[in-house]
């Protein structure tokens, strides 16, 4: 029979094991616990805008937030803005006060009509820059290419606008996981293909999710509507702001949110 020291140390294992469960459950990597919002849907409290142009009253025209979401190209510009033209004026960002390490940054986009700047050369062409170390037009960073181009039906979400990282590849033109013999390749400057195996929704009106999972300088992990797209190693910052762009063409962004890590956790853990 249990005396009452026996039971009330039992109880207290009883709580601490209890308090461990809830606690591993909470900081699991893979959880859908633990993001924050980045955008509040509202203002750009905690962001900073800049265009190529240094026009700040036209970069708050450019980066106009509605519906809780932040609208590039909307109802004030024409359905060709600058086309062609070769000013790029309203080429930019939307970028964040704050820099980060390791995390995962989630955000939602979908394309609109509109065409701008140089639409003929990159088609309908935006992205994601994270690991930002200044905030030129265009930065030093690694992009999260959102691109689309409809002269060939060919999606480019999820490729890599990046230099000095390790890559996976067979060909050497399109990534290709190491489960299934990518092998590690220097990167080159400029775009570095993702797999298209991934559904996107282009110009039908319906959203995309994206997934950027980045440890310091360790890996980068890009998923496209939960699949593995690219990957890469090695990375030349470790650190830095995040931005997302205006480009040529019309686009909706929304959702943006990000789950922080003290620590790096190995790659494999999102791999499964």
């Amino acid at each position: 029979m249990y005396n009452k020291i026996s039971i009330r140390i039992a109880v207290i294992v009883f709580i601490i094991a209890g308090c461990s469960i809830v606690s591993g459950a909470q900081n699991n990597p893979t959880s859908k616990k633990g993001f924050v919002k980045l955008f509040n849907g509202k203002d750009f409290d905690g962001w900073h805008l800049k265009i190529k142009s240094g026009d700040e009253a036209l970069a708050k025209k450019v980066y106009a937030i509605e519906d809780g979401m932040v609208h590039v190209f909307n109802d004030q510009f024409p359905n060709e803005y600058e086309l062609n033209t070769g000013k790029n004026e309203t080429h930019g960002l939307f970028y964040t006060n704050k820099k980060y390490s390791r995390y995962i940054l989630r955000f939602e986009y979908k394309w609109g009509k509109k065409m701008a700047n140089n639409f003929d050369q990159f088609q309908y062409d935006a992205g994601c820059y994270y690991h930002v170390v200044d905030d030129k037009i265009w930065p030093n960073g690694i992009e999260y290419q959102v691109r689309f181009d409809h002269t060939k039906n060919m999606n480019h979400t999820g490729d890599f606008w990046a230099g000095g990282l390790t890559w996976y590849s067979k060909d050497g033109n399109i990534f290709t996981a190491p489960s299934e013999g990518g092998q590690p390749v220097l990167g080159h400057g400029g775009e570095h293909l993702a797999s298209p195996d991934a559904k996107s929704n282009n110009l039908n009106g319906k959203w995309n999710k994206c997934e950027v999972i980045v440890m310091g300088d360790e890996y980068v992990i890009h998923n496209l509507n939960g699949k593995l797209v690219n990957m890469a190693t090695k990375l030349p910052f470790s650190e830095g702001i995040i931005g997302f762009q205006s480009e040529t063409a019309e686009i909706f962004y929304r959702n943006i949110e990000i789950k922080e890590f003290t620590e790096d956790i190995p790659m494999e853990v999102f791999l499964k």
